[in-house]
């Protein structure tokens, strides 16, 4: 029973944040390793493995012995997953866990993560206002405003579900010229320039405006695409109108 939070119920769980963390900042990961296998009773052979593993996936043999202090940010989070990972729960809590690391660091530890959960089938409940975490990540989204569930399922359907538009890209063979007097009722130009043109167009009216188009104007090129994961949640939580 969760609210109860007995022992072997706590042990099946762990958690990263972002801008906390559980090891001493004077001494040396390795050394925070071995107090959380001390206190999860883990044995040494169990410990070792697991540790070796780890230390494995993520690349940090070279870390282990310097002191937190005098590590980067992105190395120290690499040594925050190794912490909460010892005792291997069954569920992880990822709290806001890349912003602020480089681009690199960023997309090597969103690997390390998607392969420690396809390797050992362990439950990722990542909360954050990242978006590029959330698509590299996460095939189930939740979606919450003001207290109010707005949407649990699948990322690839949520533009589907939440915005009832879609985008049209194209590439026009004379620049944008007389454009807009091509355009049919329904299709709002967001941008035009040096003939690539993007176009917001109801769901239901999508078929007949591309048709329109291809017939009314020199298409090289036409796309039509979902809105990005960021701009449907960014609506919702200005309250704008989908």
């Amino acid at each position: 029973i969760p609210w109860e939070r007995r022992t072997d119920y706590l042990r099946r769980i762990s958690m990263v944040l972002g801008n906390k963390s559980q090891m001493l900042w004077d001494i040396p990961p390795l050394d925070s390793f071995q107090v959380l296998g001390e206190i999860y009773g883990l044995s040494r052979a169990e410990f070792r493995r697991t540790l070796d593993d780890l230390v494995a996936l993520l690349d940090l043999e070279p870390l282990l012995t310097r002191p937190v202090r005098n590590l980067s940010l992105g190395e120290r989070m690499k040594c925050e997953l190794v912490a909460a990972l010892l005792h291997r729960p069954e569920v992880l809590f990822l709290d806001e866990p890349t912003p602020g690391l480089d681009v690199s660091m960023q997309r090597r530890l969103r690997a390390f993560i998607a392969e420690y959960n396809c390797r050992n089938e362990v439950t990722v409940i990542l909360t954050s206002h990242y978006m590029a975490d959330v698509v590299a990540l996460c095939p189930r989204v939740i979606l919450i405003h003001h207290g109010r569930l707005l949407y649990d399922g699948q990322l690839n359907r949520l533009a589907e579900q939440l915005a009832p538009y879609k985008l049209l890209r194209l590439t026009l063979g004379n620049g944008v010229n007389g454009l807009t007097d091509c355009l049919p009722p329904g299709a709002d130009l967001l941008e035009a320039e040096e003939g690539r043109v993007t176009l917001r167009v109801g769901r239901a009216e999508t078929p007949a405006v591309t048709a329109h188009l291809l017939r009314a104007l020199p298409v090289v090129d036409l796309a039509v695409e979902d809105p990005p994961v960021e701009a449907v949640i960014d609506r919702i939580y200005e309250g704008g109108d989908l």
